[in-house]
C-alpha cells in the first residue's frame, strides 16, 4: 500500500495534478497563460478543433477569452474554431452547441474524410496490409487524428497562430491520445486537470451542462462509432481521477492504470536520441 501511494504521488507530481482546485482561479490562470503565450511568441491567433466534447468546449472558450484579453491590450488577435468531421459526425448537434457557447471569432469547417481515406488507400496500394478489418480501422482512426492536426497547423500557419491542445491529466496518464495527432500542439491549457476538474472549469465558464457531463468518446473508429472512452480504456474516469488525486482504488483498476501508464510512456516523451 505504501508503494502504491508513493507511485500515485510521483505520477501526480509528474503530471502536475493538484488534488483540489478553485475552478474560477484555474479559468483566470489558463486564460492568462494562453494570452501570454500568443503575445510572447509574436503570434496573432489561436486555433483549436471543436468536437462537441467537454475538453474542446472548455479549451475553446479559454482560447476565445484569451484573444479577447489580448485585444483589450491593443493586440490584433483572433480565435479560429475548427470543425473537423470525418464525413458526417453523429453528435454534430453537440459540436454546434459547443460553438454557440464558445462564440468564436471565426469557424472553419474541413471534412477530413477525403484526405484520410486517400492516404489509407495509397498505403494499401503501396503494399501495406493489416491483420483484419479491426486493425485497418484502428490505423485509419490514427490517420484521422493526425490529419486533423495537419489541418489545424495549416490554418495556424496561414493566420500566424498557435495550435491549442486539449490534453488533460486523465488522458496523459492513460496515453489516451494519438501521438503527433491530438497529442501535438503549441499550448496545452488543460494540463494538470483531472477529468472532473475539467468539468468543474467548464461549469465555472458557464458551459451547457449537457456538454460538461457528456460521456467522453474519441470517436476515431469507424466500425465502433461513438465508442465510450471508458470502454476503450477498460477503466472509468472516476477511478482514473481518484488515482490522480491519491485516493484508494480497486486493485484491478490500479493494475490497469499502471500497466497502461507504463506501456504509453513513449507518448509523453520527446523523441529518443543517441
Amino acid at each position: 500500500m505504501v508503494d502504491q501511494q508513493a507511485t500515485q504521488s510521483h505520477i501526480q507530481t509528474v503530471l502536475q495534478v493538484k488534488p483540489r482546485i478553485d475552478p474560477q482561479q484555474e479559468v483566470d490562470k489558463r486564460v492568462d497563460f494562453l494570452c501570454r503565450e500568443m503575445i510572447d511568441t509574436g503570434q496573432h491567433a489561436l486555433v483549436l478543433g471543436i468536437s462537441g466534447g467537454v475538453d474542446s468546449t472548455v479549451g475553446g472558450r479559454l482560447a476565445q477569452l484569451a484573444v479577447n484579453k489580448a485585444r483589450e491590450q491593443g493586440i490584433d488577435a483572433s480565435f479560429y474554431a475548427m470543425r473537423l468531421p470525418y464525413g458526417t459526425q453523429q453528435d454534430e448537434d453537440d459540436a454546434q452547441k459547443a460553438l454557440s457557447f464558445i462564440d468564436p471569432d471565426h469557424v472553419l469547417t474541413v471534412n477530413v474524410k477525403p484526405a484520410s481515406d486517400a492516404l489509407l488507400t495509397a498505403l494499401e496500394e503501396g503494399g501495406l496490409t493489416f491483420r483484419d478489418d479491426a486493425h485497418r480501422d484502428f490505423v485509419l482512426g490514427n490517420i484521422k487524428a493526425r490529419q486533423r492536426m495537419v489541418t489545424q497547423y495549416a490554418a495556424a500557419g496561414a493566420r500566424s497562430g498557435l495550435v491549442v491542445g486539449t490534453d488533460q491529466a486523465a488522458e496523459a496518464l492513460m496515453g489516451f491520445f494519438t501521438k503527433y495527432g491530438d497529442g501535438a500542439c503549441d499550448a496545452a491549457p488543460l494540463t494538470g486537470l483531472t477529468k472532473r476538474q475539467v468539468r468543474d472549469v467548464g461549469a465555472a465558464l458557464g458551459a451547457p451542462a449537457a456538454l460538461v457531463e457528456k460521456q467522453p468518446t474519441a470517436d476515431l473508429e469507424t466500425l465502433k462509432p461513438q465508442l465510450a472512452d471508458e470502454v476503450a480504456l477498460g477503466v472509468t474516469y472516476v477511478d482514473i481521477d481518484a488515482f490522480l488525486v491519491g485516493d484508494a482504488i480497486s486493485a484491478e483498476a490500479y493494475t490497469t492504470i499502471i500497466d497502461t501508464y507504463t506501456r504509453t510512456e513513449h507518448k509523453r516523451q520527446l523523441p529518443k536520441t543517441p
